[in-house]
């Protein structure tokens, strides 16, 4: 039988914006945590740069059982508190947790595109043909390029409808 096998996920409600120090200082005191990320794409001073951002901003899951201390989570820096329904803390289902921590949160758009590359449209009007990727327009589209009525048009969409062609050889 593991260690683990009487401890359940929990849900802890973070300070604003501070995700990332309640996990640091509940991995310290030797908690197992967990803050669900993912991958964005973002212009930041004229340049494209790929930041990882909480997929749930202001929560994390923590692993405990119910012999574990709960009163240091109350002082720790960063946590606000630990998510319930009533006087106690609602366990949160390990296939849920387990299938977040597999999917590890990509952005539709998972790595940088470069210019020239091939991209597939996924939904909208032109949803399942290729184009080329051009160049980013802001925070949350693109611009491609397409071969559309036999001439080659600039269309604008948003990032989270086309993602890398597929190359087959």
């Amino acid at each position: 039988m593991s260690a683990n096998a009487n401890k359940a996920w929990y849900l802890v409600q973070c300070k604003s914006r501070q995700d990332e120090r309640a996990q640091e200082h509940l991995q310290r005191q030797g908690y197992t945590c967990f803050r669900s990320t993912y991958q964005r794409e973002r212009l930041l001073k004229g340049q494209r740069r790929t930041t990882r951002e909480s997929l749930f901003p202001g929560y994390l899951f923590i692993q405990m059982s119910q012999q574990d201390s709960w009163s240091s989570l109350r002082s720790t820096r960063g946590v606000s508190r630990v998510v319930a329904f009533g006087p106690h803390p609602l366990p949160i289902s390990d296939a849920l947790v387990d299938e977040l921590q597999e999917h590890d949160h990509h952005a539709a758009v998972a790595t940088l595109l470069k210019p020239g590359e091939s991209v597939r449209i996924n939904q909208g009007p032109f949803a399942e043909l290729e184009a080329v990727f051009l160049a980013m327009d802001g925070e949350e589209r693109v611009v491609l390029l397409m071969n559309f009525l036999q001439r080659e048009q600039r269309i604008s969409l948003p990032l989270k409808e086309i993602s890398r062609a597929q190359t087959t050889y």
